[in-house]
């Protein structure tokens, strides 16, 4: 059988453990807190191979289930070498096909593709915003693109890479609904890639990486984002290439580490103190690459800026807990000494550059008031500034141009229709409606026999049973981490709050519930984990894994059937009116 999130409950690989002490009884070593919290199901885990507690091994399904196929020894290893990446292209294919099919329909300009496909269309020709015209839309889609771009700077509020992104769509394929929604698509099916292979590589289970994978491919937030020009589907792929970025570097990391450390007679690695506390683990190319991928998620929306700061967080505190479990006595001073200042370089200044060479086609720009909005600021309103001696005209109009950016969103409040408080998001308490249409009976797919007119509509709505069993999981999730130690738990709970949390700072400010989708691939993850521990660990009885197996297939099942219940709703089919009442299981969905 395959191997499940579960399956590490013995502690062979759930956390990184404080106790590295070798002639005491397991329970009474540890420290009273721990003892006491065992009441609430607390469970630390207990020592083996210090090489397989800092990288465990890969699952590999056992030989009944071979026996079970009717596979013989070679033929299952070639298998389980090829399904690493056979699984995952396959859910990927699966996702391609499903976000790419009739991807230029609805043929309209909907919700802020507004403004962010003409954006895109000004940066790849002009380098900079700019102002359109009332009617462009129509132009626009009329003409086939064929439109005289303008040449007044327009203010915005959101940096150029998620509008550049977009616009390489245009460049390729034109100036039309499939040209600005094709990377998108593109990016959101790459992103059930990079998920399916970051949950094997978190669970150390190929199942459990597609099947994260895969529910992802069958959200209905994920899917819709990933048919419209917005930049949120762009900031999930970055988000995702940088968490899978450090889990590479943390298993790169240990893997150094256990490498440097002793092996006893037996042939099993020990801890050892000061090979722990002054190994040097040298290059890290994998957090570098980390670093440039947050800088490209900041230079798409600034609330990759919270994701930035849980991410440092996050994997310094992986450091410590591999220096700890090569049996440092004081890892965090060994990180402070060996680690910290690295783990800064690779991140916040790699970042920082990128985001500003992000904002190169608006620096290049003419600073006589022909170029980018605010361009000539230093020249005119700043010509007095203080700092004029210090920084370049250019750095000081951008610095201009970021603080008003900052009070716009700080101080967004106008109502809007489908706005939403942050609380309701996890209940999808409010989505958003993309597009709608009332076509007559025989026009624009409405059935001739419809009797009356039917509803089109694209509507940013997760897959509610994937997202309502996220709830479950979510809390899963945060027992595992608090009272199991179990690091996964940590890193899925992370990657969460990073993209969740910082939003109930803003309740005043007019947000929707689509931002939600950042945190969505980690909720998958949750999911994923959730399921793995319902089907049980890989030494479990036969009924006991049979049963969860059904228990966790019938689970996965409902979300596809809910997926394909709301499908019309996602791409803008057209259904009888009485059909569309009946998916408004809420009445906030209306």
């Amino acid at each position: 059988m395959t191997s499940t999130a579960s399956s590490t409950d013995s502690g062979s690989t759930d956390s990184d453990s404080t106790d590295t002490r070798r002639d005491h009884a397991p329970h009474e070593s540890r420290p009273a807190w721990q003892r006491r919290l065992r009441r609430f199901g607390y469970a630390a885990p207990d020592r083996g191979d210090v090489r397989e507690r800092l990288v465990p091994p890969y699952r590999r399904p056992g030989p009944r289930l071979w026996a079970f196929l009717g596979l013989s020894g070679p033929v299952a290893d070639r298998l389980v070498r090829w399904s690493g990446w056979g699984g995952p292209l396959l859910v990927t294919l699966v996702a391609g096909v499903l976000r790419f099919w009739h991807l230029g329909s609805p043929k309209a300009v909907i919700f802020d593709e507004t403004y962010y496909a003409k954006d895109a269309w000004a940066l790849i020709n002009r380098g900079f915003e700019v102002n359109w015209d009332k009617n462009a839309n129509d132009l626009i889609l009329n003409s086939g693109g064929d439109v005289t771009v303008p040449t007044d700077a327009s203010y915005v509020v959101h940096p150029p890479v998620g509008k550049f992104v977009i616009g390489v769509g245009e460049w390729l394929f034109g100036f039309d609904p499939f040209g600005w929604r094709f990377m998108t698509a593109l990016l959101g099916t790459v992103s059930v890639l990079l998920l399916c292979r970051i949950g094997r590589r978190l669970f150390r289970s190929t199942f459990l990486g597609c099947l994260a994978g895969a529910l992802l491919a069958l959200d209905g937030l994920a899917f819709v984002m990933s048919r419209t020009a917005l930049l949120d589907s762009v900031l999930v792929f970055f988000v995702l290439a940088a968490f899978g970025c450090l889990l590479v570097d943390r298993d790169r990391a240990r893997a150094k580490l256990a490498a440097a450390l002793p092996v006893d007679a037996d042939g099993l690695v020990r801890p050892d103190a000061h090979v722990a506390e002054t190994t040097r683990i040298g290059w890290r190319p994998w957090r570098w690459a980390a670093g440039l991928m947050l800088g490209l998620a900041i230079g798409t929306k600034w609330n990759g800026l919270y994701i930035l700061v849980a991410f440092c967080v996050m994997a310094v505190l992986w450091d410590v807990g591999a220096r700890r479990v090569a049996g440092a006595v004081r890892p965090r001073t060994a990180v402070l000494k060996y680690d910290l200042g690295w783990a800064f370089l690779a991140t916040v200044p790699v970042a920082i550059v990128t985001y500003l060479v992000s904002w190169t086609g608006w620096i290049l720009s003419p600073s006589d008031g022909t170029g980018g909005y605010y361009r000539n600021w230093a020249a005119t309103d700043g010509r007095n500034s203080d700092w004029s001696w210090l920084f370049p005209d250019w750095w000081r109009s951008l610095w201009h141009y970021e603080t008003q950016v900052y009070e716009f969103h700080t101080h967004l409040t106008s109502p809007h229709t489908y706005q939403s408080n942050p609380w309701s998001w996890l209940v999808l308490g409010r989505p958003v409606s993309y597009f709608y249409e009332s076509p007559s009976p025989g026009t624009d797919g409405c059935p001739a026999d419809a009797g009356e007119k039917c509803a089109r509509e694209v509507l940013a709505l997760g897959t509610p049973v994937l997202w309502w069993l996220g709830c479950f999981a979510l809390l899963y999730v945060l027992w595992r981490w608090a009272l199991r130690r179990d690091w996964r738990a940590g890193a899925i709970a992370c990657g969460i709050a990073a993209g969740y949390l910082p939003w109930f700072m803003y309740q005043e400010r007019t947000i929707f519930l689509f931002y939600a989708v950042v945190f969505l691939p980690f909720l998958c993850l949750a999911v994923a984990m959730l399921l793995g521990a319902v089907i049980g660990r890989p030494g479990a009885s036969d009924a006991r894994r049979v049963g969860g197996a059904v228990a966790a297939g019938v689970l996965f099942l409902l979300v596809a059937w809910n997926f394909i219940y709301f499908w019309p709703l996602y791409t803008g089919t057209a259904i009888p009116m009485e059909d569309w009442r009946a998916r408004m299981w809420l009445d906030t969905w209306v």
